[in-house]
């Protein structure tokens, strides 16, 4: 999809040198990606400690 962005140059160029991205497209791409995933592990988060897996850690490792 092409879209118009109005971007601030000096915070794009930071972004590329510090990831090494080449292009502007993909830096953004990253970017995305990066907030979509950080918003999901804080969506999992919130179940932390309530939900009970009956789980044995030491079968899954093969510690019998």
């Amino acid at each position: 999809m092409r879209t118009t962005l109005d971007l601030p140059e000096d915070l794009l160029k930071k972004a590329m040198a510090l990831s090494q991205i080449k292009t502007k497209t993909q830096v953004i791409t990253v970017a995305l990606q990066e907030m979509i995933r950080k918003s999901e592990i804080a969506n999992l988060k919130k179940f932390k400690g309530k939900i009970d897996l009956d789980i044995d850690l030491d079968a899954l490792r093969d510690r019998h």
